[in-house]
């Protein structure tokens, strides 16, 4: 029996140290270097200046703030259709907004993030 249990620890001895020499000559995983100025902080300050330019931008744009505030309790499935439509009796408007986002666009292409998920329609 004793050599049963001494034997068992041998292997084990052995196995732990199989395995612990293939994880030290491992490559560490790395991810893959992002561009400068694609971090956290540098996302918070394109999208915070967005926000507020966006903000200015409704609030002198009644008739458009009027338009955005009025889907908010739509049923889902309408908010697509009604905000391309908005758009295009109000073309101008649709350009500048797109202007207005262009920054966040900008870092998402130039960083390699991917776009979220937006409602078919509106500005991109």
């Amino acid at each position: 029996m004793k050599l049963t249990v001494l034997g068992a620890g041998a292997l084990a001895l052995v196995a732990g140290a199989l395995v612990g020499g293939a994880a030290a000559n491992a490559e560490p995983l790395t991810e893959p270097l992002r561009p400068p100025n694609c971090s956290a902080a540098d996302l918070a300050g394109i999208a915070s200046g967005v926000a507020a330019a966006t903000s200015a931008y409704l609030f002198t744009h009644p008739e458009l703030n009027d338009f955005f505030t009025s889907l908010h309790g739509r049923p889902h499935d309408e908010v697509p259709e009604s905000t391309r439509a908005y758009f295009d009796i109000h073309p101008q408007e649709h350009a500048e907004l797109r202007g207005i986002r262009q920054p966040l666009v900008d870092f998402r292409n130039r960083c390699g993030y991917s776009a979220p998920g937006s409602f078919e329609g509106q500005p991109s």
